[in-house]
Formats: structure tokens, sequence, C-alpha cells
């Protein structure tokens, strides 16, 4: 499992996240993102080229495997802002209370283990005026989706890295004290509906 979670593991995450409807959803959303930038789950860097230049300052890339990090490293080169890694899972980041202007989470919360120490993290290092930008898949709103997302969920969290089809992620980041600003939530064309209901949007504290 070690070298599945190595070495391939990471090739298929970077694929499965890079077609087009995907970068169509980064696009839309990491634009925004401004001042000091948090990535948590920066993965491959698949949200680095959609990173605005004369708004971003820096950019904090949260990432523990070693196999994404090296998958970003051509598009990390490519990148106009100073960039820092952070070898840390999504429970832990090593930053100031109150020290960033904007966190990005795009498609990151199905996986993260322990979602509720995640967003409290992110909570305590925004600003209070600083703003959550998401875009996670999630529980489907119809209940015959919904009875294959559970149904599949543990074979699949097994072969994508953990990766859960039915977290409720408005819910979530509700139940974690944010307030949802905007929404945008609906099946991604060309996507199995178990793994294509996302909701976008923007949050703050």
């Amino acid at each position: 499992m070690d070298i599945y979670d190595r070495y391939i593991l990471p090739f298929f995450i970077n694929l499965a996240c890079g077609t087009g409807v995907f970068r169509q959803q980064r696009a839309k959303l990491v634009t925004q993102a401004r001042g000091v930038v948090l990535d948590v789950g920066a993965g491959s860097g698949h949200n680095f080229p959609f990173y605005d230049p004369k708004l971003v300052e820096k950019l904090y890339a949260l990432e523990p495997s070693a196999g994404m990090r090296k998958l970003a490293a051509k598009r990390a080169q490519a990148l106009a802002f100073p960039l820092e890694w952070l070898d840390l899972p999504g429970e832990q980041i090593p930053l100031a209370d109150a020290s960033v202007d904007t966190v990005v989470l795009t498609f990151t919360l199905c996986t993260i283990p322990d979602w509720q120490s995640a967003l409290a993290q992110v909570s305590r290092v925004l600003k209070p005026d600083g703003r959550l930008l998401f875009c996670e898949h999630g529980l489907a709103p119809e209940p015959a989706v919904q009875r294959w997302q559970h149904r599949l969920n543990p074979g699949w969290k097994k072969c994508a890295g953990g990766c859960h089809l039915n977290r409720p992620i408005v819910d979530y980041l509700r139940e974690a004290g944010f307030t949802i600003q905007q929404l945008d939530a609906g099946y991604l064309p060309k996507t199995p509906r178990i793994a294509g209901f996302v909701s976008a949007g923007i949050a703050t504290r």
C-alpha cells in the first residue's frame, strides 16, 4: 500500500483533478484569492496557474505528500510571487493566528481525516476580514444518488487516498462557524453523479 500511496496515487489524483471541468471550477474561484494566501491540500499545484500575481502577495501551499509536491514542481516554478511549502496535513497549519487573507480549499475537504480540526485551524489563521474560497465535491441532494455514495464510499476511500464521496460540505463549514456568503452548487458535467456534486463559494468567519 505504501508503494501505491507514494508512486501511483499521486499520478492518479493529478490526472483526475486536472481535467477540463475541474480546471473551469478552479479558474472561477482561485482568481479571487488575494493577499497572503493559504492553499490547503495544494496537491500537484493545479490551482497555481489561476492565482493572479497582481493580487497575491505570498502563497503558502500545505501538502503532506512528497509525491504530490514533486508533481507540482513545474507549476511552482512558474509563479511570479513567493511560494512556501508546508509539509503537514490539514489538521496542522504552522502559521500565526489571523495571518492569512485568503484560504483556498479545492477538492481537499473530502480527504482530510479530521475535518473538524482542519476547519478550526483554517478559522484560526484567517484574518477577521479574511475569506475562505471553497470548491468541494460531496453528498448529493437526491436520495438515490446518496444511497450509492454511501454504498461505494468504503471502497472508494481505499482507492482514492481517503477521499469521501458523501461528506456534506456546506454543513461542515457552517458547523465550524463559517458564514456562507456565496454558494453555487450542482453537478459537474461529464462526471459520475456519485462524485460530481460540487459546492463552491465564499465563506467568512
